[in-house]
């Protein structure tokens, strides 16, 4: 009889049997670690949007602030992506007066790309809500 040399069936199931449990534990919290950092680019993307409309008001706007993210983007003070109102599984909307402006970010699919919505206007304060869109009167960060 020759000695043959290898792994059994057996062994071979043991190895995808724990590679298999590997993943059933790490793929959910990949998941949860996403939308946390979703989040974390929408509250950067909201600052973002609350300086380029303070410094919208300052320069071109002759105190007023831009009506909509393509406005700020057409100035330069937002990036094209964000300008268009899509970023990191959240989207973006603003909306501008002579005297106040309403910037919000909800994720795309709530759940998976982020668990908040979130909300700032001309005070720079930002606030979030868990269950639905966020407003003036939701939690502040």
């Amino acid at each position: 009889m020759t000695n043959q040399k290898g792994f059994s069936l057996i062994e071979l199931l043991i190895v995808v049997a724990i590679i298999g449990i590997i993943a059933a534990i790490a793929v959910p919290n990949l998941l949860q670690s996403k939308a946390a950092a979703n989040e974390a680019s929408a509250i950067s993307s909201l600052r973002n949007i609350v300086t380029s409309q303070i410094t919208y008001s300052a320069t071109t706007g002759a105190g007023g602030y831009a009506a909509s993210l393509t406005v700020l983007s057409a100035q330069k003070l937002i990036d094209s992506v964000l300008g268009a109102g899509l970023k990191a599984g959240y989207t973006f909307a603003v909306t501008g007066t002579s005297t106040t402006f309403i910037s919000t970010a909800r994720p795309t699919t709530p759940g998976s790309t982020g668990n908040r919505y979130f909300f700032a206007d001309e005070s720079g304060v930002l606030r979030y809500s868990t269950t639905a869109a966020a407003t003036s009167a939701s939690t502040p960060l």
